[in-house]
């Protein structure tokens, strides 16, 4: 059975024969390994469809236990991303992250929606990208449902003296729960609330990535919030060391 979707690759790796296998992350079947023995050598449109930083459309055969990729096609090249330094880290960054989260064959139209929009504003961001990737990460979180909860105590439920962001307890706690932690208790994933990183959270959630390439966090803040961040994600959705993560925090 031939299957039409539009895509973007994750990774490939070299097989035998002169083939690779691709982990293309498609808008209607989700994160896919396919097989081909197309070449991405050339400057043709098939060609650049399978590098980096492609959004591009995709015939891939389907057998009984495996996927073929028999023709690409270019949609939308991000090349100006490859030829940045600081915007080449960002993305593979992201697109390393993304592939850790989503599961294989389930469809994500919203998430790669998203990617598809951050590798758009990436490739004309003219500076500091990081306030991009933090924004891109609140919202893959709230994608995948995950996103933490900032109205009430999350032990008790009180409203008032919300002191502490707790990344077990995926939210809020007060000021009396606070005290009833053990000391030495998970405390390395408990934060003070103490420069408006809730505001900040709340606020990459509901504006549209479009709507922040004028806005850039201080670096110190930036890095603050990378650091609960990145906890998170390992906490919540078991993403482990990133390869790219190392190259990333060099920005901040």
């Amino acid at each position: 059975m031939d299957l039409i979707t539009d895509g973007i690759i994750f990774r490939q790796v070299k097989a035998t024969g002169g083939r690779r296998m691709i982990l293309l992350f498609t808008k209607k079947y989700g994160k896919i390994s396919v097989g081909t023995s197309l070449s991405e050598k050339g400057k043709n449109r098939a060609s650049l469809a399978l590098r980096p930083f492609t959004f591009g459309s995709y015939q891939i055969y389907q057998g009984r236990n495996y996927y073929n990729l028999d023709r690409a096609e270019t949609v939308k090249s991000f090349y100006g991303i490859g030829e940045d330094p600081d915007k080449y880290m960002s993305a593979s960054y992201v697109l390393e992250l993304t592939e850790r989260v989503v599961p294989e064959e389930v469809p994500q139209p919203q998430i790669f929606q998203l990617l598809v929009t951050f590798m758009e504003e990436l490739s004309e961001r003219p500076k500091k990208p990081e306030t991009l990737v933090l924004a891109y990460e609140v919202k893959l979180l709230r994608a995948l449902g995950v996103l933490p909860a900032f109205h009430g105590c999350e032990r008790c439920g009180a409203q008032e003296e919300l002191t502490s962001f707790s990344i077990p307890d995926a939210g809020m706690l007060c000021r009396s729960c606070r005290k009833k932690i053990p000391p030495g208790q998970q405390d390395a994933l408990i934060y003070d609330v103490n420069f408006g990183i809730v505001d900040i959270i709340q606020y990459f959630a509901d504006k549209p990535l479009s709507g922040f390439r004028g806005i850039a966090l201080e670096p110190q803040t930036a890095q603050q919030l990378q650091k609960i961040l990145r906890d998170y994600f390992s906490y919540h959705l078991d993403v482990g060391e990133l390869k790219s993560e190392q190259l990333l925090l060099g920005q901040y």
